[in-house]
């Protein structure tokens, strides 16, 4: 059997001793990184729409780094969205049925060049904590 390695990274340590919430765990060249929302290094949720997608992109970031990968490992991505129709007045005209979802592309497109992740995203009601609008989950594959 493969030896999990459990990825923390400096600042999440609380999260895992007190939810026992994992942010990464790597099992020979495959990371797979846990669902990460938009808070800060406090713990406070990001509320405007484009600082939490952004937020959220550094907190995959950060256990990326802390594995040794960077986003270019990124082999697969799967965001979950919340669809409230309070949101979605609040968002730009657009033809998607999920909220903000042409600005996340935009924040999206800063983190990841060409060739992309495979990516599936998906419409939810309601994310862990109130105020998060998106949570992002990934896997890596690191190169010997």
């Amino acid at each position: 059997m493969a030896t999990r390695e459990v990825i923390v990274p400096k600042g999440m340590e609380m999260l895992y001793e007190r939810y026992h919430y994992c942010p990464g765990i790597k099992i020979g060249n495959t990371l797979y990184i846990a669902g990460q929302v938009g808070r800060d290094e406090n713990m406070q949720v990001v509320t405007e729409p484009e600082a939490q997608f952004v937020q959220t992109f550094e907190n995959v970031r950060r256990v990326l780094d802390a594995a040794g990968a960077t986003f270019d490992h990124v082999v697969e991505m799967v965001t979950y969205h919340v669809t409230s129709p309070e949101l979605y007045a609040a968002s730009e005209q657009q033809p998607f049925t999920i909220p903000y979802l042409a600005l996340f592309m935009q924040v999206k497109d800063r983190y990841f060049t060409n060739p992309y992740p495979t990516w599936t995203g998906v419409g939810v009601t309601t994310l862990s904590t109130p105020g998060l609008i998106v949570e992002i989950k990934c896997t890596a594959v690191l190169m010997p």
